[in-house]
């Protein structure tokens, strides 16, 4: 929804590059519509069918199987419905039956719009996926197109653009029926009474009558058999002779007799899921494979002699119960995928998988007859996946894991291994852990693992050893306040340590915690900080300024601080413009010394965007505060939390650091920012700024002895119609001050013109 000249626009559209190349001019605001459910769908359904809001009681069953054919897609649901409006019961059974073979012809006119805009070579990415990849992985099905010669990275983001895919969150790909109807029934088009001469295949029936008939074609691309297990079909491999430019083949649980040479060289995706023999057929072309998946077969290794295939990405053997032996992976020097899951006789995984330079993905789940990972798995430095969970005879992960330099993903849960290996906290890619009974995101694993290692029985100086190369890695830690005391030297130590949460059981632990963190990490005596005399007599001339902005709105903060420097330096409290016509909600709180302590407002729906912390220092030296920042510590009292951030986080904040701040703040919480400054920078006062992007706020903020909320003649305390103030009866409100005279009033004074400003 764009802004333009004051108004909003609503524009509906397939195609969400459209909106995005909006972006860069106007305010955008993208909504994905999602499919209607079974109730929305239905009620939808029945006003076009039956003229009221729910479905006739002889029609309830059909109606039911017709909304569930549209998959919540109003266009077919309103089409379909009245379609069907006033027919008779038959007629109904008659149009579902037909629906299951052949879409409504005006549902798919409709929905072609978007294919018929595609060019020739996104129409075939479109349709391949249509017939064969439908819940496969993105980058596998990239990986199969490529080496069709098409260009699949592009391609699919189009098909995503267009709305004609989806993208679920585990990378599969996702297609609405009717869009997979829509595409199956081109093809069907192209030859209605021939089948043999579609480019693409998968109608049962039709695929058996050319297989049982050798009917094949060359202008076969992709043929799709799949069949019961106890099917006791066989067909002779001669059927494929024809088919000269068959590039995707996937037969499940189909028996093949005769010479695997009739199989076309083109093939670049072969799928033989319940493959029954004990190998590969040599005889089988294969140098043009990119991806062989041989998914519960009969295989006991996969090739008798070894084969040189440079352009394999793939190999799936898993769920093969009768597999002992791995090929030699030196023969394979492109591959990228090994799936071996749940193959329970594979004792070994050959040496020369050390060889493979481009292997990204490793799974042996459930291989329980294997007893060790082979020593030169640990020189992948490609490797981004490790999974061996269930492989219970394991019982050792080697201190040379540390070589896994692209490692981010370890997952070996119900395996004999123990204990972790101690370099493994020096892995700088690792995201996620699952090992030796400890689950998730590495930077909170680790903790847990460091505690372990700290137990009386652990070697320390080889536990600090680990914990001390933890330096290049570790960015963010969350510890509880019983191993505070003996963690803290350490955590010092750790250069790219950007944040420490630490949680409490009580506000009287947090307290006594509070003085222990300000004293080690911050580096400075929380009692001295405490005595700062904040009524002193400092010169105006003397004091200084500084503002620290987190969150979003980064350009609204910058022209903030800007404005507010130059008035600040040149004593004029005129107004000052911020960029753009939107501003965020601005909600002012003050407190003396180096400390704000306030109160979050209770709407649950308000969000916070941002926030901007004013301080105002006197200096000794020549020192300025950005030098001399020592670090900002956030104090929930109501989660019982200390969140410290380090100088060199809050000069480079970033949007993750931002989510780790709001992801402890909530609605009503009682909380207290210390800033602290250190070589001879005191400071005088402190003040909040929280940025709210949300239509209707009510904020209520809770004072400590220490907070002031200040106004001046021109600061105007309601700041919009939808903001709502509601000071308590003891909040202390000292009088007007005189512009230009304090030069925190001033500042307050510019921070108050500015909450008005829409």
């Amino acid at each position: 929804m764009p802004e333009i000249g004051g108004c909003v626009f609503i524009i509906t559209t397939r195609d969400v590059r459209l909106l995005n190349v909006l972006k860069p001019y106007h305010r955008v605001h993208v909504c994905r519509i999602k499919e209607m459910d079974e109730n929305e769908s239905l009620e939808l359904f029945s006003w076009h069918a039956f003229r009221q809001a729910h479905p006739r009681e002889d029609l309830i069953k059909l109606s039911m199987d017709i909304v569930a054919y549209c998959g919540g897609l109003p266009l077919a649901l309103e089409v379909l419905g009245s379609y069907l409006c006033e027919r008779t019961k038959e007629e109904w059974e008659s149009v579902l039956a037909k629906l299951r073979k052949i879409p409504n012809d005006q549902v798919q006119e409709k929905l072609r719009i978007s294919y018929d805009d595609l060019d020739c070579e996104e129409k075939n990415i479109f349709l391949d996926i249509c017939f064969f990849f439908i819940g496969k992985d993105r980058v596998n099905v990239t990986e199969i197109l490529k080496g069709c010669d098409l260009h699949a990275e592009i391609g699919i983001t189009i098909l995503v653009e267009r709305s004609l895919i989806k993208l679920e969150k585990n990378n599969k790909i996702k297609m609405h029926n009717l869009l997979r109807d829509m595409g199956r029934e081109i093809v069907r088009q192209s030859s209605l009474e021939e089948p043999e001469k579609r480019s693409r295949l998968w109608v049962h029936q039709e695929v058996l009558d050319l297989l049982l008939e050798h009917t094949g074609t060359k202008a076969i691309e992709g043929l799709a058999l799949k069949l019961q297990r106890t099917s006791g079909l066989h067909f002779n491999t001669k059927a494929f002779e024809k088919m000269k430019k068959l590039r995707l083949l996937q037969l499940d649980h189909v028996q093949l007799v005769g010479d695997y040479e009739y199989l076309n060289k083109n093939l670049r995706w072969l799928c033989l899921q319940g493959f029954p023999l004990q190998h590969i057929p040599e005889n089988l072309y294969q140098e043009n494979l990119i991806s062989i998946e041989l998914k519960y077969s009969n295989i006991r290794l996969v090739w008798k002699e070894p084969q040189l295939l440079q352009r394999l990405k793939i190999l799936n053997l898993s769920h093969s119960r009768n597999l002992m032996h791995t090929p030699d992976f030196s023969k394979l020097p492109n591959l990228a995928k090994l799936n071996l899951k749940d193959c329970p006789r594979l004792s070994e995984v050959h040496q020369s998988i050390g060889d493979l330079n481009n292997l990204l993905v490793i799974n042996l789940m459930d291989c329980t007859s294997l007893s060790n990972l082979p020593r030169r798995i640990y020189q992948l430095k490609s490797l981004q996946t490790l999974i061996f969970s269930g492989c219970s005879k394991i019982d050792m992960l080697e201190e040379d894991i540390v070589q896994m330099e692209s490692l981010t993903t370890l997952i070996a849960k119900d395996t004999a291994v123990k204990e972790m290996p101690q370099s493994i906290v020096r892995l700088k890619n690792i995201v996620y852990i699952s090992l030796c009974g400890l689950e998730g995101l590495a930077r909170d694993v680790f903790p847990s693992l460091i505690w372990s290692w700290m137990s009386p029985t652990a070697n320390l100086r080889s536990c600090t050893h680990s914990f001390g190369s933890m330096s290049t890695s570790l960015t963010s830690m969350d510890i509880h306040h019983n191993n505070l005391g003996d963690m803290l030297p350490m955590l010092v130590r750790l250069s790219k340590l950007r944040s420490i949460l630490v949680q409490c059981d009580s506000k009287f632990q947090l307290t006594q915690k509070l003085s222990k963190v300000m004293d080690d990490l911050c580096q400075v005596k929380f009692t001295e900080l405490e005595r700062t005399s904040y009524e002193s007599q400092i010169s105006e001339n003397a004091m200084e300024s500084y503002l620290i902005g987190m969150g979003r709105y980064d350009q609204v903060i910058n022209m903030l601080s800007k404005s507010i420097s130059e008035g600040l330096r040149t004593n004029d409290s005129s107004d000052f413009p911020l960029p753009g016509d939107n501003y965020p909600y601005w909600l002012a709180c003050i407190g003396q010394g180096h400390s704000v302590h306030f109160q979050l407002p209770v709407d649950s729906d308000c969000c916070i965007k941002g926030m901007t912390l004013c301080v105002v220092y006197s200096s000794t030296t020549k020192n300025m505060a950005e030098e001399c920042l020592t670090g900002v510590s956030i104090v929930n009292y109501t989660k019982c939390t200390i969140h410290i951030y380090k100088r060199d986080t809050i000069i480079s904040f970033n949007d993750e650091d931002w989510q780790g701040v709001i992801s402890n703040l909530r609605p009503s919480d009682n909380v207290e920012i210390f800033v602290v400054l250190g070589h001879g920078l005191t400071v005088v006062k402190t003040a909040l700024y929280l940025i709210y992007d949300d239509e209707s706020i009510t904020v209520k903020m809770e004072p400590s002895p220490n907070v002031i909320m200040e106004s001046s003649s021109n600061m105007k305390t309601d700041p919009s119609p939808n903001v709502k103030m509601e000071p308590l009866s003891n909040m202390k409100s000292e009088p007007s001050m005189k512009p230009k005279k304090n030069i925190f009033a001033r500042l307050i004074q510019r921070m108050g013109e500015c909450t008005c400003m829409r």
